[in-house]
Order: structure tokens, then C-alpha cells, then sequence
């Protein structure tokens, strides 16, 4: 089973990357820092990533970005690992990859561009969506871990987001919370705006039956759905396509197992893995 967890976090067909090279460079991500241990945890990425995902499709015109412009209908698990990548890259990669790989994404979003069905116009390099998509990315995978591997400190979970404040510049995304209080901020500020869709709870379908593990962990894998729910803020954990979809009595503590026995089993050749290996090169 952790196997399988471990295999997304390797790079996706056709997107092979040797984290090992060059030896000596920093990646963006402090290697003592939050990041790295954050992201060294699949169960964590899995979770993190699916509460992510569910805050960023609460906001209407990232919504309508995501769900318009994406191949996450036609094959979600590709889509998920193109995006797994990435963050991988912007914590673990070497810089001058990292920033040759964000700019191909800031050129691809100058693309994508349209109205939400309220006919409010969108742009996916708007800076304020920007904000919204890195601030809740850098709070899902944080709170994953923190709620399902290891507590982390008041002071670490401000140091995610100040660690993640070098990628999400590169993004374009200049208003990103600096620390876990800016984060509640940007939440309560953003509340009112913050909605239930169809398009919610066809995600919701689409996580819990593709074929993202294979087919005896579709359990598991519909379980650490729930557990992403489980994690949503208020007040997207209270709309009604969520409602029902978190854990069940009990399983927070399954979750809790499988969290810590994947920070604890030897990962492989994983990212982490091979940026530990090209730090400790000499340049």
C-alpha cells in the first residue's frame, strides 16, 4: 500500500527528473525547513492536496479556471501528478529547474482566461486567485500533517507559509498569508464568497472511483478523501456537497497509523530522497 502512495510522488510519465542534479544546488524549500517534512509524507500529499483542491473549487472564478481549462475530468490521475510534480519541484528541486519550470506554468496560465457562469471575468494569472490557489495549498498539506502525521508547533506552521513565499513570488502571487494568522485572515475575508457547485460534488464522485491506486486500495484511497473533508475549513467544510463526506468514527485514528508508519518506512529513491543525495554533493 505505501508502495503505491510512494509511486505519486515520483514524477509522471514523460517528466522524468533526476533530483540528485546538479550536486550542490539549493532548492527553494530551506531543506531544514516545514517543506521538506511536509512533502517527504504521501499520505499527507494525498490528503493535503484533495483539501486543497476543495477550498480552491469553493472560490467561483478558480472554479471555473480549474474546471474549464483542465484535463482533471478525462484523466484525474495524470492531472494530479503533473500537479504533485510541480509542488515537488518547488520544494525539493534545484532552483534553476524549479524557476525554468514555473515560468512554463505562468506562460500556460497566460492562456487560460474565460467568465464563470455568474458572468464574472477570470484570468488565471490574476494575482488575487493566485493567492487563493498558493495559500490553499501551502494550509491543506500543512494541516494534513499536521492532523494526521505529527502535530506541528504554532511556529512551524507559520514557517510553511514563509517558506513557501519564494515559489508562490515566482507564480505571480505577491499577497500570500506570511503566516498562519494571515491565512485565518484571507480565510474570514474570503469567506463570503466562498460557495457550494455541482462541480464540488462531481469531484468529490471523481476522487473516490478513478483509478488513482489501484483497484483492492479503493478503499484506502476513498478513505483519505474523507479524510481530506474532514480537514476543510469553515465554511467550506459546512456546505452541503460535503456534507456526510468525512470521516466516520474510527477512522481518524486509521488515518493517524497510516500517517505516521509512511514518515517512518523507508521512502526509496523518492524526491526527498535524491535532493538529500544532491545536497550533500559538493558543488
Amino acid at each position: 500500500m505505501l508502495d503505491t502512495l510512494r509511486e505519486l510522488m515520483q514524477p509522471p510519465p514523460g517528466m522524468a527528473f533526476d533530483f540528485s542534479q546538479p550536486p550542490g544546488e539549493p532548492a527553494l524549500a530551506p531543506r531544514d525547513g516545514v517543506a521538506w517534512r511536509v512533502f517527504a509524507n504521501p499520505v499527507a500529499l494525498f490528503v493535503g492536496g484533495v483539501a486543497a483542491v476543495l477550498l480552491e473549487l469553493a472560490e467561483p472564478s478558480v472554479r471555473s479556471g480549474v474546471w474549464d481549462h483542465s484535463s482533471f475530468r478525462r484523466d484525474p490521475q495524470m492531472r494530479l501528478r503533473r500537479t504533485g510534480f510541480a509542488a515537488m519541484m518547488t520544494v525539493y528541486g534545484p532552483r534553476s529547474a524549479t524557476e525554468a519550470l514555473i515560468a512554463r506554468v505562468v506562460r500556460m496560465h497566460g492562456r487560460v482566461e474565460g467568465t464563470t457562469p455568474d458572468g464574472v471575468a477570470y484570468h488565471a494569472n490574476d494575482p488575487r486567485l493566485l493567492d487563493w490557489v498558493q495559500a490553499t495549498a501551502v494550509f491543506g498539506f500543512t494541516q494534513a500533517y499536521h492532523r494526521y502525521v505529527r502535530p506541528l508547533s504554532a511556529r512551524d506552521r507559520d514557517a510553511a507559509f514563509a517558506e513557501g513565499q519564494p515559489a508562490a513570488a515566482l507564480y505571480g502571487a505577491t499577497g500570500v498569508p506570511v503566516s498562519w494568522a494571515a491565512w485565518e485572515t484571507m480565510l474570514a475575508a474570503a469567506a463570503p464568497g466562498l460557495e457550494g457547485s455541482p462541480i464540488l460534488a462531481e469531484f468529490l464522485d471523481i476522487m473516490h472511483e478513478a483509478p488513482i491506486l489501484p483497484a483492492p486500495l479503493r478503499p484506502l484511497q476513498r478513505l483519505l478523501v474523507r479524510a481530506a473533508v474532514q480537514i476543510a475549513p469553515e465554511p467550506v467544510g459546512s456546505l452541503p456537497q460535503l456534507h456526510g463526506r468525512g470521516l466516520r468514527p474510527g477512522e481518524a485514528a486509521l488515518v493517524r497509523a497510516l500517517g505516521r508508519a509512511a514518515g517512518v518506512l523507508p521512502l526509496g529513491d523518492t524526491p526527498p530522497v535524491q535532493a538529500a543525495r544532491r545536497l550533500a554533493r559538493s558543488a
